[in-house]
């Protein structure tokens, strides 16, 4: 079945029950963190049982402040998580002295930015247009992520993605 919802809801009991109608054991949702921790409660509540998985977007703690228990079990793609890199080791001790953990986005972010900066080091320029052709040759940039590599389309590389699992509030990735 095929069924959409309205972002920033409260009570998606309709499709849950529609859902549970279904004898729905897994659910594929492409939508956010606080709209799949709601569905996965509110499932909970009318003993709805089903596997779910999503995005990346659910990458975040938040996605199990939304979900309690209810979370447990669901399953996402994430490219392969930075803060588990021996190149990340530096940032993440920064960043954990300063009482945050990097979850989610932020080493992605803090890599973009340090390739941004070989890209205008290996230019000479600060034009977006030069720092792309520089990045687009194929050799490696360092970042936290480890070694990236752009083409020629300014694409990366052999990106690696994993398959991770919410467990008593947080996520991994499953074993292989």
């Amino acid at each position: 079945m095929f069924e959409g919802i309205n972002p920033g809801e409260k009570d998606y009991t309709a499709v849950v029950t529609k859902l549970k109608g279904a004898g729905a054991d897994f659910v594929y949702f492409g939508g956010y963190h606080a709209e799949a921790g709601l569905i996965l409660r509110q499932a909970a509540d009318q003993g709805a049982k089903f596997q779910l998985m999503t995005g990346d977007s659910i990458a975040t703690s938040e996605f199990w402040a939304m979900s309690g228990p209810a979370g447990e079990g669901t399953l996402f793609t994430f490219p392969t998580d930075p803060r588990r890199s021996p190149s990340a080791a530096k940032a993440l001790e920064q960043f954990k002295a300063q009482g945050y953990d990097p979850e989610g986005f932020t080493l992605f972010s803090y890599g973009v930015v340090q390739a941004i900066a070989d890209g205008i080091k290996r230019s000479g320029s600060d034009d977006p247009a030069k720092i792309a052709a520089a990045l687009e040759d194929g050799k490696p940039v360092d970042t936290v992520m480890g070694p990236v590599k752009f083409d020629g389309k300014g694409d990366i590389l052999d990106p690696r993605y994993d398959i991770n699992m919410w467990s008593a509030g947080k996520y991994g990735p499953i074993a292989k």
